[in-house]
Formats: structure tokens, C-alpha cells, sequence
């Protein structure tokens, strides 16, 4: 079984000069409910297929399972997914022994800028960065399947403000 087991945090303030790599993404959901999501991803010119599933009772770890598929494969699946692909730019930037993935996001959800620390268990302690925001690990509304449903350039002042 693969795990995945990551914490998410709104960024605010500057990381770029920190980055040590950057990797354009397209992605979309062939299928997405709030507990399991099938995703096609292009990481640049390569081709992914993610599973994930929730598992109970918490919010830090979910099932994920990963493949590389051929990007003509890619493009081809993008056809068919829900609507609202997610478009964004990752950026690695390793912090005090901990890799750190910043996606700036485009299209539907532009101005929206997460962070996501990779963790080995769940309560897990790392220095967090001074960019790091508010953690928005538990909140649905953050998850890439759920802003391609609900984008953040649909969300009310009061969802934005909620942050």
C-alpha cells in the first residue's frame, strides 16, 4: 500500500530565490468525489495516472498510488476529464533538511500560491519557513480535485477572507 502523508499551508511572503527547480503541471480528473480522486498529470513532458483514496480519520495521510503513462496518453485522457483542468508551476525549495512543493496556480485559480511538506509520519516536526501561512491541511476546499470544481476565482470574499 502507498501513503502519502503531506501537510498543506497557504503561502505568504517570497520563496522563488529559494527554489532549486521549477516544473510546469496540467492535470485533470478523470474522477473526484470528497473520499478518492483519479487524476492524469504532464510534470513538464512527462505523463502520470494517480489514484488517491482517504483513509479514516484523518486528514495528513491518504492512499496514493502513481504511474508513469506515455504524455501522448496524457493529453489524449485530458479530453475527457471534469471540467476545469488545474494548471500551475511547482517549485522545490529544501528548507532545513525538509523538501518543501509550492504550487503557483494559473487559469481559474490564479493568486492562489500552496505549499506542501512531505512528511515520513504524521506527526512528524520540521522548521516551517517564514513563507508558510495558515495550514490548510483539513480544509476540502484546498485540494487540487476540489478547486477543479470549485476554483479559487469562484470563491467568495468571505471564503478568501476565511484564510
Amino acid at each position: 500500500m502507498a501513503y502519502e502523508i503531506e501537510r498543506k499551508y497557504i503561502v505568504n511572503g517570497e520563496y522563488k530565490h529559494l527554489a532549486t527547480s521549477s516544473t510546469y503541471i496540467v492535470q485533470g480528473y478523470i474522477f473526484s468525489n470528497s473520499e478518492k480522486s483519479v487524476r492524469v498529470r504532464l510534470k513538464g513532458d512527462r505523463g502520470f495516472i494517480t489514484v488517491k483514496s482517504t483513509i479514516s480519520d484523518t486528514s495528513v495521510t491518504r492512499n496514493e498510488w502513481e504511474y508513469p503513462i506515455p504524455a501522448s496518453e496524457v493529453n489524449e485522457l485530458l479530453r475527457i476529464c471534469e471540467p476545469s483542468l488545474i494548471e500551475k508551476t511547482r517549485y522545490i525549495v529544501y528548507y532545513k533538511n525538509q523538501t518543501i512543493e509550492i504550487d503557483e496556480f494559473y487559469g481559474q485559480n490564479e493568486g492562489l500560491q500552496l505549499a506542501e511538506v512531505e512528511l515520513s509520519f504524521e506527526n512528524q516536526q520540521f522548521d516551517k519557513p517564514p513563507f508558510l501561512g495558515k495550514e490548510v491541511t483539513g480544509d476540502p476546499k484546498y485540494i487540487n480535485a476540489s478547486l477543479s470544481k470549485h476554483p479559487y476565482s469562484e470563491w467568495t470574499d468571505d471564503e478568501k477572507e476565511a484564510d
